[in-house]
């Protein structure tokens, strides 16, 4: 990647990132603080306002994403932005679980995933957008695990309405450095009759939406289990599985590196069937594999997997989409990344309640079963070779 491209991948995976470090870090202590609210909610009402974000993320993207297509990538981020610190202070301020649930809900509201992935594709060429979206993504990978860390540490100096009001203080400051570092694009006019129609029925966007759809279902159903099994494998507590889980992601984004390039010089659909594959083959390992080299070996697989095709789904959506609608198309791509989150949740949940962590891999190994008879099926759009 040239300098002006590794700028906007920088920055924007930066703001990524950090919106992103707020709402994992209230993950781990959410649900104790809720409990001890003075109105004393339910398990029902503490689990919505913690997933309520998620539901207005899948209802708004594809909306921001059209409206960035119209006035542009960078209004909509700063805008996205701001409705997302309004809805830190609103949860923040609050001592209702419901008041919480709204600030949630608003924060949710902001969606900006789908704008600000299509500024990078604007702003980088063919051949690096996948490593360039890779790197974007790992930066969310490693938000997630030092959320983990942090979480409990700014708990006990801030508490959860802290962590809140960082979380909004955070927003608006990424507003500058997305106007200033990230390179500006020029809008373009849509040029093509019923061409915003054409992102909900091409064959080929719809196998990629499926695809990050699965992706994001095999997520929840992975750290349902891998908690359990690691405290069952090294005998850990919780507050020390970032110990697993960091080297892991670190070492298979370095493995995942080389075949980034390869997918931007023409590998794209070996690298897509060749992931799902690895993705159910460490599903597999470690739910079949007892003891802690299998454990290790099976997340090894699944994130370098989950690496490659972080970065390698919105790079062909990008490429497939229509020029003049590719905000709307990113959007529709992160409204089905959003909602295979509640519904990996659902199955993950379930399987876990009923056989256990063993089977909860396996059935996500089925749910990739399933994603690879689209894979197989998909035909990427011309790449650029080098």
């Amino acid at each position: 990647m040239n300098s002006r491209e590794w700028r906007a991948t920088l920055a924007l995976g930066a703001v990524y990132a950090l919106r992103m470090l707020g709402v994992f870090m209230i993950l781990p202590v959410f649900g104790l603080y809720a409990t001890g609210l003075p109105e004393h909610p339910s398990e029902q009402l503490i689990g919505f306002a913690l997933t309520a974000s998620g539901l207005t993320q899948a209802l708004f993207q594809i909306p921001l994403g059209r409206l960035s297509d119209r006035i542009g990538r960078k209004p909509v981020i700063a805008m996205g932005m701001l409705i997302f610190a309004l809805g830190s202070l609103i949860a923040g301020l609050s001592t209702s679980i419901e008041w919480i649930a709204v600030g949630r809900a608003v924060q949710g509201a902001g969606a900006i995933s789908s704008a600000v992935t299509a500024l990078l594709a604007d702003v980088t060429r063919e051949e690096v957008r996948t490593l360039s979206m890779a790197v974007m993504g790992a930066g969310m990978g490693f938000a997630f695990v030092l959320a983990l860390i942090l979480g409990p540490i700014a708990e006990g100096f801030v508490g959860v309405p802290g962590i809140f009001l960082l979380t909004a203080v955070l927003s608006v400051l990424a507003i500058p450095v997305v106007w200033w570092a990230a390179p500006t694009t020029e809008r373009v006019a849509a040029t093509t009759a019923g061409g915003f129609g054409g992102v909900f029925t091409d064959r080929e966007l719809l196998r990629l939406n499926v695809g990050i759809l699965v992706l994001h279902a095999l997520v929840p159903c992975l750290f349902l289990a891998a908690p359990v099994l690691i405290e069952r494998e090294f005998g850990w507590p919780a507050p020390q599985h970032w110990k697993i889980y960091l080297p892991v992601l670190l070492g298979t984004l370095i493995a995942a590196l080389p075949l980034m390039r390869q997918a931007d010089r023409g590998w794209a659909k070996p690298l897509l069937v060749g992931g799902v594959v690895t993705l159910m083959a460490g599903l597999l390992v470690a739910s079949r594999w007892t003891g802690t080299t299998g454990l290790v070996a099976g997340l090894a697989l699944f994130f370098v997997a989950f690496n490659l095709l972080e970065g390698l789904l919105p790079s062909l959506v990008s490429r497939r989409a229509p020029i003049e609608h590719k905000g709307a198309a990113m959007g529709v791509y992160a409204t089905a990344q959003f909602l295979g989150q509640p519904i990996g949740g659902g199955l993950g949940g379930w399987t876990m309640e009923h056989h256990g962590p063993a089977a909860t891999l396996a059935a996500a190994a089925g749910l990739a079963v399933v994603w690879l008879g689209f894979a197989i099926k998909f035909r990427p759009a011309p790449t650029a070779r080098t």
